[in-house]
């Protein structure tokens, strides 16, 4: 079942995006910033984007295991607990999000393999667009 995110259930995605993000994010960033992405951090980035107009979505099996967000043809925050991913969970939320938008697009890191591996078996491709995050670590574009 996919559930919009409100106050209610603020705490099980802020859970999902802090611990999908940490482990996402462990192979190329410092233990001192993983550690800052914990769930109160979370929770503060998610009402921020969702003040923003982002719409939350939480897949909930027998507990909580992804999210997702979506604002206009943005997809974002697609994160998929650990211990929880090639279950086909990613696609469902993927899915339900194509679904909400005209022409879909989304930015990933360009290391970040698994994402691309993801949305290209789902007919996004790069439009060539990317912005810098860093020295090392940039974001693309895809679109479907």
């Amino acid at each position: 079942m996919i559930v919009m995110v409100t106050k209610d259930n603020l705490v099980q995605a802020a859970t999902i995006h802090s611990v999908s993000w940490q482990d996402s994010h462990k192979a190329f960033c410092s233990e001192e910033f993983i550690a800052l992405h914990n769930v109160e951090h979370q929770i503060k980035y998610i009402q921020n984007e969702m003040n923003q107009g982002k719409i939350f979505y939480m897949l909930i099996t027998s507990k909580p295991v992804g999210i997702v967000s979506v604002c206009d043809n943005l997809i974002e925050n697609l994160y998929i607990l650990p211990e929880e991913q090639h279950k086909g969970y990613g696609t469902e939320l993927l899915n339900f999000a194509i679904a909400k938008c005209d022409v879909p697009a989304l930015w990933i890191l360009d290391n970040n393999e698994k994402a691309y591996n993801l949305y290209s078996k789902h007919g996004f491709i790069l439009t060539g667009n990317e912005n810098k995050l860093s020295d090392t670590v940039k974001e693309i574009e895809m679109k479907k």
